[in-house]
């Protein structure tokens, strides 16, 4: 089961030779990326793009990124495409430039033959439909239904074979007898198609497919062979892109769990978990070769098909109809035992209380697929803070000629990691605090609901806990403390005895906490925020302070400075002006939520304590101790912007540095000795703390003074 670089198992194997690819459509067309490259520059650029997401974590710093495993053919091999459907019978992707403009792409390079062939077909009654005002009238926001054309092969016994989906928009009331008509004649025109469904697509979900999937013509799941394995294959399941790249990803992950040379000479064989199993193509191809294997997937078709196959194999694969992070809290309140896990989650990656569930199972290896570098590099970090640690990437090239990257990542159990420190002396530490971690440890109850559990995330292995793994701090308590969606710097005292002077240093008016944030929409350039804030049944002075540093795709990255500690403060004060913190669950808007998880990654708030002063009791120096923005949270960034916006605020000392201790110079003034008085008619009256955002007259005073708030030389 090892795989060290020794192993021959990374080595590059098949893979055409390549020079460009010619397309009519490249020019316009979003959809190949970086076919102007020759194929080897391509897999430059895939094995930096995991290179890159990697770098940002100090965690991952010793993992080696192997060289990408080329795809033969890198042409005609795409055997599932989702294609978006817009007037004048245009069916395609998204050109390039954004501003979802759909370019037609009839002659498509990567598209199988078969599926080319049906592509086609569709786009003449997409035609037809226009002209007589039929069922597949493409939806423009009025009129029409069909949004989106869900293509894929499957094969057969009797050779390569199509499932046809026609994505329509519910609320637009799509003519399904009229629909029903277009997929019986499809069937007969096209003898290659055993079956037709619609899905439909409801509201502003940025998901293409809907929830909801009727069978219009034909068969509604089909057998598929991959590789050593047949399972089902229904409307809308996952399914790689690439055949013989998804059949050596089940090579390679049957080798690292040992089960091609798996002798169980009378013993039980190795028990796998499979979460995010879809319709088996992982789980069945396992359990042909002798694991017994329990498949968890949370989109019920799924995993009918998955039982139905394994049943008429005669394969030992469970299956469990649930998402991942309830599955797993009742695997591990049964106690339930694993000799391996697999994970191959969506583009978002694994939610953070999945991720701490699965550690705490206890299986020694856990494999993790991932199709996207930078959320596989976020899950990477927070595993290896919960003791699972990777020494190898091996990238594959699922998708030619984009830059999109499938990986493989192979963990081991091992201990818990101690945290970063950003200063220490003989009485105090302070640590970095990661996201989805509680400052102490807490329980967390078997029948929290979904939401609540996912805030819980963390709660089992605490900072605390990994603090006192540092030396001379195995009596460490916390001074300050963080939500647990909130990274950065947290205060601890080496010994309980030194807590109570420590924290009468922390609560004193000239100590400050200098946050990094983003919210929703574009805020004032500055502006303060005085609203009294409800705590055990009373309401609490509160002012907040803020600076717009950059505006990032619509969306503001601001330094907040609480002037008291409040429960939430930032969050509840920022979403009471109109600018909720992105990510936040609470106080946030959900849709906007969704988006940021859904396409950047962004799974807890954006939120970080990037800075803190205080005046040393012993020294009486004034402290200024930074500490760097996440990875994850330069992720958000970089995807939502580009480089440029990290760059900007890097440039002005915004994101924090790695040194800790009195500096010389700051741009920061010292802090006053007490809270300032209100500086305007807006802060003198006092509000009821009502938790709606849309709450009137809670605007941003604008403050007049920049080096009020440290614009001065060396700041923010």
């Amino acid at each position: 089961m090892s795989l060290g670089r020794d192993s021959g198992l990374f080595a590059h194997r098949g893979g055409a030779t390549v020079e460009r690819v010619v397309c009519e459509h490249a020019d316009r067309c979003g959809g190949c990326p970086v076919i102007g490259l020759s194929y080897v520059d391509q897999l430059i650029v895939k094995r930096g793009r995991v290179v890159q997401s990697v770098a940002r974590y100090a965690t991952l710093e010793l993992v080696y990124t192997e060289p990408v495993v080329p795809a033969d053919p890198v042409v005609e091999y795409r055997t599932r495409a989702k294609l978006i459907v817009a007037p004048s019978a245009r069916l395609g992707l998204f050109g390039k430039g954004g501003g979802h403009q759909v370019v037609d792409i009839p002659k498509c390079r990567v598209l199988s033959p078969l599926l080319l062939r049906v592509a086609g077909a569709v786009r003449a009654l997409i035609t037809r439909d226009e002209a007589e005002n039929g069922a597949l009238r493409p939806f423009d926001g009025q009129n029409g239904a069909l949004r989106a054309v869900d293509l894929r092969e499957v094969t057969t016994p009797d050779g390569p074979r199509a499932l046809v989906t026609f994505v329509v928009e519910k609320n637009a009331a799509p003519d399904r007898e009229g629909l029903a008509r277009t997929a019986a004649a499809l069937t007969r025109d096209i003898p290659e198609i055993v079956g037709v469904a619609a899905n439909f697509h409801e509201g502003e979900s940025p998901q293409i497919l809907g929830s909801e999937t009727q069978t219009l013509a034909g068969v509604d799941k089909v057998q598929d062979r991959l590789g050593k394995s047949v399972h089902l294959a229904t409307f809308g399941s996952f399914v790689q892109a690439h055949r013989g790249q998804a059949e050596r990803v089940h090579d390679i992950l049957a080798e690292a769990l040992g089960l091609p040379h798996q002798k169980t000479g009378g013993k039980a064989p190795p028990r796998v978990l499979d979460l995010y199993g879809g319709s088996g193509a992982i789980g069945l191809s396992l359990a042909a070769l002798g694991a017994a294997v329990h498949l968890v997937e949370s989109f019920g078709p799924a995993t009918e098909s998955a039982r139905e196959a394994a049943i008429a194999q005669g394969l030992p694969l469970t299956v469990q109809n649930a998402d991942s992070a309830s599955a797993l809290r009742v695997l591990s309140e049964k106690k339930e035992r694993f000799d391996a896990v697999v994970v191959n989650p969506p583009r978002r990656g694994m939610s953070a209380t999945a991720r701490e569930l699965v550690t705490e199972l206890g299986a020694p290896v856990l494999c993790y697929v991932s199709c996207d570098p930078d959320t596989l590099a976020r899950d990477l970090d927070h595993l290896a803070r919960l003791g699972y640690a990777a020494q190898n990437l091996l990238p594959l090239d699922m998708i030619p000629l984009t830059d999109e990257v499938e990986t493989i990542a192979v963990l081991r159990k091992g201990p818990l990691s101690a945290p970063r420190l950003s200063y220490d002396d003989d009485e105090i530490l302070i640590v970095e605090k990661c996201a989805h971690e509680n400052v102490e440890a807490e329980s967390r109850s078997s029948g929290a609901s979904a939401e609540t559990a996912e805030k819980s995330a963390g709660s089992r292995v605490s900072l605390t806990d990994r603090t006192r793994r540092l030396p001379g701090a195995e009596r460490a308590v916390a001074v300050t403390t963080l939500e647990s969606g909130t990274s950065g710097l947290v205060v601890f005292v080496r010994t309980p005895e030194l807590l109570a002077q420590w924290k009468e240093i922390f609560e004193h008016p000239g100590t400050r906490q200098v946050f990094v944030v983003a919210t929703r929409g574009v805020t004032p350039s500055k502006g303060a925020i005085t609203r009294e804030l409800r705590e055990d049944g009373k309401l609490c002075q509160a002012r907040t302070r803020y600076r717009r540093l950059a505006i990032a795709s619509g969306h503001s990255v601001l330094r907040v400075i609480p002037e008291q500690a409040r429960v939430h403060q930032v969050r509840r004060h920022l979403a009471a002006i109109g600018h909720a913190v992105l990510g936040d669950a609470r106080y946030g808007h959900a849709p906007t939520n969704r988006f940021f998880e859904e396409k950047n990654g962004l799974d807890r708030t954006f939120l970080h304590c990037v800075r803190l002063e205080f005046q040393h009791p012993r020294s009486g120096q004034r402290m200024i101790v930074e500490g760097p923005m996440p990875g994850d949270l330069r992720s958000v960034l970089e995807r939502t912007s580009g480089p440029g916006t990290l760059r900007f605020l890097d440039h002005k000392n915004a994101l924090g540095t790695n040194s800790g201790g009195p500096p010389s110079s700051s741009g920061f003034p010292p802090a006053p000795d007490s809270i300032r008085p209100p500086d305007s008619m807006h802060e003198r009256g006092s509000t009821p703390d009502v938790e709606d955002p849309s709450t009137p007259s809670l605007r941003p005073e604008m403050i007049g003074d920049d080096d009020d708030f440290g614009g001065g030389s060396g700041g923010f």
